[in-house]
């Protein structure tokens, strides 16, 4: 999961800018308008909530903000938002698994097809690029000097952990789909805050490009993740090296 690594590495750098921070809080209160929608505001008794709470401090949201959407989602005149998935090709067949969540599927649909009229890529049927992509779950765990990385590893299998990548700030977790929930558990139950906890749908087989194409394809993931109604965008590129120290 190389590839997937260095990309989640450049996503956290871009996340310090003001603009991509305002786009993760706008992802985080549509999703609590999606789960207090399906099983209500209390988080003691709606996982998916109490997740997306935690997300919601890992990106340091401020408490009124968050606290506002779970009481305007309870309101039942609220706006219904529902989810819908794109799969693309762009530059030289790269794959684009595209998620939103959107109060119009009409104007998501022509604003996704807009961005890939313009920049020569395609829209597929839906189904189509199954096979290119795993759904996993990926947990981001700040790094703490009092840890033991390697009897965390161990006390983790329980908890579904399939693979741990290590670096000097965080730790990288990844599940299988169906263990996101017990490990949500297993580490709530251990005292771990994590910075973030989403399921991803992550390459089966990366795909070597070289910078030129990688800077085109990133040009097209930027234009889809300023669309509002854009919620997560993957891809199937290995990221080069050159592209990273850019």
């Amino acid at each position: 999961m190389s590839g997937h690594n260095k990309w989640s590495k450049i996503k956290r750098a871009k996340g310090a800018a003001d603009a991509k921070r305002s786009k993760q809080y706008s992802k985080i209160l549509k999703e609590v308008a999606v789960a207090v929608r399906e099983s209500g505001s209390d988080p003691d008794s709606n996982p998916r909530l109490r997740l997306l709470m935690q997300n919601a401090r890992g990106c340091n949201m401020p408490k009124d903000t968050l606290q506002r959407a779970i009481s305007k989602a309870s309101d039942k005149d609220a706006a219904v938002l529902q989810e819908i998935t794109f799969e693309c090709h762009v530059s030289h067949g790269i794959a684009l698994f595209i998620e939103c969540l959107s109060d119009n599927n009409m104007r998501t649909v022509a604003n996704v097809r807009s961005i890939m009229n313009k920049n020569g890529g395609t829209m597929e049927t839906n189904g189509s690029l199954g096979f290119a992509f795993t759904r996993k779950g990926v947990f981001l765990v700040p790094r703490k000097p009092e840890m033991d990385v390697e009897e965390l590893e161990m006390n983790l299998i329980d908890g579904g952990l399939d693979e741990m990548e290590v670096d000097d700030e965080y730790l990288t977790l990844y599940t299988a789909f169906e263990d996101f929930g017990n490990m949500v558990k297993t580490l709530e139950e251990m005292g771990i805050e994590c910075e973030s906890a989403e399921l991803q749908r992550i390459a089966n087989t990366p795909r070597e490009v070289d910078v030129d194409t990688c800077k085109k394809v990133m040009k097209v993931i930027n234009m889809l993740e300023e669309d509002d109604d854009v919620t997560n965008v993957f891809h199937d590129m290995d990221i080069p090296e050159d592209y990273e120290e850019e």
